[in-house]
């Protein structure tokens, strides 16, 4: 009987160092694309860090058709968030730096549990034929988890829209650095509001407070200024946009409803097609890209994943192209990939073996003179949606993303079983001697 159990340990760690050794010899860490022409140019790429969330050593990058890095610029200790190509041939990109507490303005110092540190927003222009900073507009604040500027675009007029969820607020400034329009998410969504009454009383959300200096009440993660002249802004920690007229700082539309999490689920990077009066979500906490009917908010297309086994794991943008495909970043899984009409893979850019958590990716086109988010692009009605159900493939995708962060690309949930696998031949063997130095005592 003894025998047998040990030929039985020693048969499951050679099965699971077999299983380990197909799993890296057979290993292919490209993403698989289909046939099909991506649409053509480079594309802007923002990392926020390679590693881990807090390594603070993310950069800014333009990749070509093939993935080769054209121009790159990455600032000391940062997150990096958005990017945005400008008309003038400059890049912006908007960051936080982690500060040493020594070197933080005395206000910033010390605070809460993050004493160590606090961290100076940058929203930044670029020269790419330099890399020198033609402008910028900065300001600290507590420490740099919630509290970094996450997007900033640059208007018509000259002047820059930012969105700041460390202070609950978006504003615009002039190049002259000076805040020409300011707009509070608390004096105009919280407990009071006419927002408030309508869309949260009731529900969960009551339970959030922006009070104490590592709070994180809104976390307004993205802000588009419409053809209107409004902004659309993204409230991800209501699960809404809301659409603010900024002649009167009016909440005059909201699309969501907070707290339920079938519409969506923390958000991120909304793409608004006015032509269509729809809107393309990556619905992160969802693991997936949803587009709606912005008036009656019925679900015309939605994008899970290439297959059951290969699904999106925390997307954080999704734009539509001119030509019906849509370019999505899929963030813990480390990588932005473009899908057309039909749902498949055309193009992709993967930073697996590095671990990059990409943020945002916006397809400049091939002289460079494609907008952010381009204007006059078909809408979902007539493309092919790609959903996958099921609770266990979506938990094992849930799981294989956060080992990536661990082991090889090529691990995931078959590595992880083996190792358990190895881990209990050996256990055997260790029970087994100890019985027989126990017996022969």
């Amino acid at each position: 009987m003894r025998r047998r159990r040990v030929l039985v340990f020693g048969g499951i760690i050679l099965l699971c160092l077999g299983v380990l050794g197909v799993l890296a010899v057979t290993a292919d860490d490209t993403v698989q694309t289909d046939e099909g022409e991506p649409y053509p140019g480079e594309t802007l790429v923002t990392v926020q860090a390679y590693g881990w969330f807090g390594n603070h050593n993310g950069d800014v990058f333009i990749v070509d058709e093939n993935g080769d890095r054209t121009w790159e610029y990455q600032p000391p200790n940062a997150a990096v968030f958005d990017g945005e190509y400008l008309d003038n041939g400059n890049v912006m990109v908007s960051y936080g730096q982690r500060v040493p507490n020594s070197e933080c303005p005395e206000e910033y110092q010390n605070t809460s549990n993050h004493g160590d540190h606090c961290v100076k927003n940058v929203v930044e222009e670029i020269d790419p034929e330099t890399n020198e900073r033609v402008w910028a507009y900065t300001w600290y604040d507590v420490f740099i988890h919630w509290h970094e500027v996450h997007d900033a675009d640059r208007l018509d007029n000259g002047e820059t829209v930012i969105i700041d969820m460390g202070r609950d607020r978006t504003f615009t400034v002039n190049q002259e650095g000076n805040v020409t329009w300011e707009w509070s998410a608390v004096e105009h969504l919280d407990e009071g509001s006419e927002f408030w009454n309508e869309h949260v009383n009731g529900t969960s959300r009551e339970s959030h407070d922006y009070t104490g200096p590592s709070q994180d009440w809104s976390h307004m993660n993205d802000v588009d200024r419409l053809e209107n002249g409004n902004y659309l802004m993204s409230i991800r920690n209501f699960d809404v946009l809301v659409e603010v007229d900024p002649q009167t700082n009016d909440v005059v539309d909201v699309i969501g409803d907070p707290g339920n999490h079938s519409i969506m689920y923390e958000q991120h990077d909304p793409n608004y097609l006015e032509a269509h009066d729809h809107v393309i979500v990556a619905d992160s906490e969802n693991n997936r890209v949803v587009e709606y009917d912005a008036e009656t908010m019925e679900e015309v297309w939605r994008y899970e994943g290439p297959s059951t086994s290969d699904r999106l794991q925390w997307p954080r943008d999704a734009d539509r192209l001119p030509n019906g495909d849509t370019l999505i970043v899929d963030s813990r899984n480390f990588r932005a990939i473009e899908v057309d009409e039909n749902g498949d893979v055309v193009w992709a850019h993967d930073l697996s073996e590095r671990r990059g958590i990409i943020y945002d990716a916006d397809r400049i086109g091939p002289n460079r003179n494609l907008d952010e988010e381009p204007e006059d692009v078909p809408a979902g009605d007539n493309l092919e949606s790609r959903g996958h159900s099921g609770v266990v493939s979506n938990t094992v995708a849930f799981v294989e993303s956060w080992l990536g962060f661990v082991f090889p690309p090529w691990f995931g949930l078959p590595g992880l079983l083996a190792v358990l696998g190895i881990l209990l031949g050996g256990l055997g063997f260790a029970w087994e001697g100890y019985r027989d130095y126990r017996d022969g005592a």
